[in-house]
């Protein structure tokens, strides 16, 4: 594909994906936290990374609240550049941050061991389709060169495509974890 075929396919593959997630998020999480905790358990005491879900992405605040370990939540320090990591706990004072996330005001910043990854669409290969930045995929690619990390998608199962169109960059999630359970990509059986 060229750059400008691999572009409008990724714009046309958010499209359905935004359309999925938002009537996904009208029914509601199910069960989709529990299986995210099963997930975590085995991961307490280790440095967690959340994150504020925006607009119709799935909420992993209880699960966050809950964790055994410090936890953390991106913060985007630039453009093309790896987020960086705050560290949060329930009710410390948030402000907005770039693209509307909120971010702890202060607190101390962390490198996280695990991370739940927000996503806009996921395929069984366990790749992702995110908002097009790149954010997630220059960290999870510099956290691996740096040692073991469990890079966890959190999607409503709605968001599965079968075919996303994908770059040579594009990092591969460990795991993803829906209201219908854990997907275990192949590379990751």
């Amino acid at each position: 594909m060229t750059g400008v075929d691999l572009t409008s396919a990724k714009a046309a593959a958010r499209t359905a994906a935004f359309r999925a997630r938002a009537a996904a998020h009208a029914i509601g999480p199910g069960a989709a936290c529990d299986h995210l905790a099963e997930v975590l358990a085995p991961h307490a005491g280790k440095v967690l990374a959340g994150y504020m879900a925006m607009r119709s992405e799935i909420d992993p605040l209880p699960v966050m609240a809950a964790h055994g370990g410090p936890v953390c939540v991106p913060v985007i320090v630039g453009k093309g550049q790896p987020l960086a990591f705050r560290a949060w706990s329930p009710g410390c004072v948030m402000v907005d941050g770039a693209f509307g996330a909120r971010i702890p005001e202060a607190g101390d910043w962390l490198v996280p061991q695990v991370l739940i990854v927000p996503l806009v669409a996921f395929d069984a290969s366990g790749f992702r389709l995110g908002y097009g930045g790149g954010f997630y995929d220059r960290t999870l690619e510099r956290l691996r060169a740096a040692g073991e990390v469990l890079a966890i998608g959190f999607a409503y199962a709605a968001q599965e495509m079968a075919d996303l169109p994908l770059e040579p960059t594009d990092q591969p999630l460990d795991l993803i974890v829906t209201e219908q359970g854990v997907l275990r990509p192949p590379h990751r059986r």
